[in-house]
């Protein structure tokens, strides 16, 4: 009989709008190793699929090899686990449905998996993170000005009909409110996400007088917002507790709807929850269905920001059917 080797590495993949990382991780969670190249340098769909196997197999043969790879993970906006696709992305240069997964699998010879950056977001807290141990539990992902979340209900991600559950940041919070990405008003990634709190500082700047410290930062951003508050800048708390009702409003929703454990809150909105986080957890108890008051844990995820993702990404290739040539 022939010995069935068992594999301890998976290869997880980053993919965003600006750039793509690949890191190999072992099953205890370590990266040992990984690389990136820029996204846009590669409009055409083959191209990228091209470049992203080749520094996959550029990355494995300097690390023992990829037939020491049991599978792939990859995280994409506008990705669909059921199917893997990433389908009608608006922010990146693909357009339509593109099957990133099977693309993928035919020119390397291993399985792969592609789901969107919530749903790998929300695997990588259960496997490594603040959520370990959870069977009931939301995660929010707050990444590249998007608002995204992963439902999970008795342990299991719940992905929907089509595998499009979690779009929470595209729901409406204000009516006929500002312009989404998606093509509809008052979404609520319009409002909470960094780019939403930076909005909502810049509407404040326009609309006062008020001195501000904010008014002398040349490009603001959720890092100069920060800063601002730890200097206790007025307007840059007020613009903070302001995006803290909105979310804590949607939160409150989430809660009475789906009674999570816990909700954990990830990516750059950490930068500001020092501030924050007392007004959505007082927002989320002023609105949440009167059996959960007082039972909602609002938590801060403890991965390292750098290599959530790849983590994420990693744990969503341990759930793929393993399939490989090298056997």
């Amino acid at each position: 009989m022939e010995e069935m080797r068992i594999k301890t590495r998976v290869v997880g993949v980053d993919l965003s709008l600006d750039f793509t990382t690949i890191g190999i991780v072992n099953i205890r969670g370590k990266v040992i190793a990984k690389d990136s190249f820029a996204t846009n340098d590669h409009q055409n769909i083959s191209n990228f699929v091209s470049a992203l196997y080749e520094r996959i197999k550029r990355l494995t043969e300097e690390n023992g090899g990829i037939e020491t790879i049991r599978s792939v993970g990859i995280s994409a906006p506008s990705a669909n686990y059921k199917t893997g696709c990433i389908e009608n992305a608006s922010n990146l240069p693909w357009k339509g449905v593109v099957p990133l997964a099977a693309m993928l699998r035919d020119r390397l010879g291993l399985a792969v998996a592609v789901a969107n950056d919530g749903h790998v977001t929300g695997l990588g807290e259960q496997v490594f993170g603040s959520a370990h141990g959870l069977k009931d539990f939301v995660v929010m992902t707050f990444i590249r000005g998007g608002v995204g979340s992963s439902i999970v209900i008795g342990g299991k991600a719940h992905l929907g009909a089509n595998g499009f559950a979690g779009e929470i940041g595209h729901t409406c919070i204000v009516p006929d409110g500002r312009q989404c990405g998606c093509g509809h008003k008052g979404c609520l990634e319009t409002y909470a996400s960094t780019s939403g709190l930076v909005q909502t500082a810049v509407d404040m700047m326009k609309q006062s007088d008020q001195p501000s410290l904010m008014r002398s930062v040349s490009h603001l951003n959720i890092q100069a917002v920060a800063l601002c508050c730890q200097k206790g800048d007025e307007m840059a708390l007020e613009a903070v507790r302001k995006t803290g009702v909105i979310l804590g409003r949607a939160l409150a929703n989430y809660a009475s709807t789906f009674n999570p454990e816990a909700i954990i809150l990830t990516g750059d909105i950490l930068l500001v929850t020092e501030w924050m986080m007392p007004t959505v957890r007082q927002t989320i108890e002023d609105n949440v269905f009167h059996n959960l008051r007082g039972k909602v844990r609002v938590l801060a995820s403890i991965l390292d920001e750098e290599n959530r993702t790849l983590l994420g990404a990693s744990a969503l290739a341990w759930e793929v059917k393993e399939y490989s040539l090298f056997k």
